[in-house]
């Protein structure tokens, strides 16, 4: 279990310093339709909703494929 979390760590990891590093990001993540900005004259507000729901989801899928692979 605790390769499991290491590995999940590491896939965090790399996933936060991706968004970090790279503005533009491949297929559209952080400006698909349902991700809320609010600019004011000082002031940005910024809820990537759509871009969270498409993440969970292919997370989600890996790492049911993962834990699947594990048990055999």
């Amino acid at each position: 279990m605790g390769k499991v979390f290491t590995l999940i760590g590491i896939v965090l990891l790399v996933l936060g310093l991706l968004l970090t590093f790279f503005e533009k990001l491949p297929l559209g993540l952080g400006r698909l339709p349902g991700d809320i900005m609010v600019k004011k004259d000082n002031f940005t507000f910024y809820f990537p909703l759509g871009t969270s729901i498409i993440l969970s989801v292919v997370l989600s899928l890996l790492l049911t494929l993962l834990f699947s692979l594990l048990r055999k």
